[in-house]
């Protein structure tokens, strides 16, 4: 039998919660609704344990994980039936990234965990880079689901590949949001004949992760321009417009993506289309692959940026930060 990754996972918002909630009702009907990949290399979507949890709220740590994850502002509703407790206790997480005994205690309560998957806010580059350091020191892949650049950071790369540690980021490319979309309508466009005149973006959303990229969004704007720049989609005719946050929305976003073109005999050909998604699952969608990409990589000893990962992230090593 195949052994299951252990994971440990700092921030425990809305992502989290889905994340958990869905090994958990994955593993108990069998289910292969949403998945991609039911399997990836040999890991089931159940083969993940959570050994370990960080966070800086005060109501959040100390108690279960199982608990936590529905606590304010959490609001990722519940899909599965109540959650047995985890046996994970939630631990404080860092709160001063300079200090280097504080990224020491952690990596110590990191001891045991493969892969540490850092889905606390974007915006804090210098508490991303510190639990990458304490991952390193633990001797555990990392996973920065986040804008901030750590991944596209050459030195520390280099240091997980000495290290034979996987380093995988920055940012996710939801499994199935308006990044994804916009990108496959702008190559559409380009693969039919058609030359673009404009295009925009706007997402709207009602996560208290969502209420923090709009209040610190300078990371995920470049994350997002990211995801869609090549030279022949003519970067400099797509917008991205400033997230919005509307907390009616809960853990849903809504997203219109606008295209205008030109066709045969410059005739004019204008496309509008709505989006709206459970934010939060199409994080968890792209989240359990990257675990078990980073996982399967570190049991085989290679350590840095996995070129499997790109299709799951937004600005990956080499992208603009």
């Amino acid at each position: 039998m195949i052994e299951r990754v252990r994971v440990a996972v700092v921030g425990v918002g809305n992502n989290v919660s889905a994340l958990v909630q869905g090994i958990a009702l994955y593993r108990a009907s069998g289910s292969v609704a949403g998945l991609r990949r039911p399997v990836l290399e040999g890991l089931g979507v159940g083969d993940v344990d959570f050994v370990a949890a960080f966070a800086t709220s005060p109501e959040k740590i100390g108690r279960d994980l199982s608990e936590v994850i529905f606590l304010p502002p959490n609001n990722y509703p519940k899909i599965t039936g109540e959650l047995p407790p985890t046996g994970v206790t939630v631990s404080r997480g860092i709160t001063d990234a300079a200090d280097d005994a504080e990224v020491d205690r952690v990596a110590g309560e990191l001891a045991g965990a493969e892969v540490v998957l850092y889905a606390a806010p974007s915006g804090r580059p210098e508490t991303a880079r510190a639990y990458a350091e304490a991952a390193l020191r633990a001797g555990a892949a990392f996973v920065n689901t986040t804008s901030d650049p750590v991944a596209r950071d050459p030195q520390l790369l280099d240091r997980f590949v000495t290290a034979g540690l996987p380093l995988l980021g920055d940012d996710l490319t939801s499994q199935f949001g308006t990044s994804v979309v916009h990108h496959a309508l702008l190559r559409l466009l380009e693969e039919r004949g058609l030359s673009l005149t404009s295009s925009y973006q706007v997402n709207l959303g009602g996560t208290d992760d969502f209420r923090n990229l709009a209040e610190n969004g300078e990371t995920k704007m470049r994350s997002k321009l990211n995801a869609l720049a090549s030279e022949s989609e003519a970067p400099d005719r797509v917008e991205v417009a400033p997230l919005g946050y509307l907390p009616h929305l809960k853990s849903h976003k809504v997203a219109h993506i606008n295209i205008e073109a030109q066709g045969w005999g410059e005739t004019t050909v204008s496309l509008d289309v709505k989006l709206k998604v459970h934010d939060p699952s199409g994080a968890a969608g792209v989240n359990i692959d990257l675990i078990r990409m980073a996982a399967n990589a570190l049991r085989q000893h290679r350590g840095g940026y996995l070129d499997e990962a790109a299709p799951l992230l937004k600005s990956p090593p080499g992208t603009a930060v």
